[in-house]
């Protein structure tokens, strides 16, 4: 069994729209200090910071952030962090592969809005019910 310090840890934060994921990955990775990726980084313009979702790319998104966090792997950093709303278990699946085959324990943190925030991508109240619908959080050990 590893040691705490020889640990290497993938973890996954997990929340709907506005529940403050991308805020606590930022806390959680120390401000930098760990890796942080994201599908809204995708969609985010690093000069100007503007968020412009399109559709049709999401699966561009989904396959850059498995990218970057494969390299993080590869390279052995010792937590590297994902946040997306991960509303169903075949989204995780990826990078439950991933963190196995380069020996990663895979953590995965479920956010509550208990802050009352709104969503800032401005993803509808519609779209977040159907998200709600989805959404299942697994509490025991079992594969069901």
């Amino acid at each position: 069994m590893k040691s705490n310090s020889d640990q290497r840890s993938l973890i996954l934060i997990r929340g709907l729209p506005g529940s403050g994921k991308s805020t606590l990955a930022n806390v959680l990775s120390e401000n930098g200090k760990h890796p942080v990726f994201s599908i809204d980084s995708f969609f985010t313009d690093d000069a100007t910071g503007e968020y412009n979702f399109e559709y049709q790319n999401n699966h561009l998104a989904y396959k850059k952030c498995e990218e970057q966090t494969l390299e993080k792997l590869k390279q052995g950093c010792e937590k590297i962090f994902v946040d997306n709303t991960f509303v169903q278990d075949w989204e995780m699946e990826p990078y439950k592969k991933m963190a196995d085959e380069y020996g990663y324990t895979l953590f995965v943190l479920t956010v509550e809005n208990r802050h009352n925030s709104g969503n800032i991508h401005n993803i509808s109240d519609e779209q977040v019910g159907k998200m709600v619908e989805k959404f299942k959080v697994k509490l025991t050990g079992d594969n069901k």
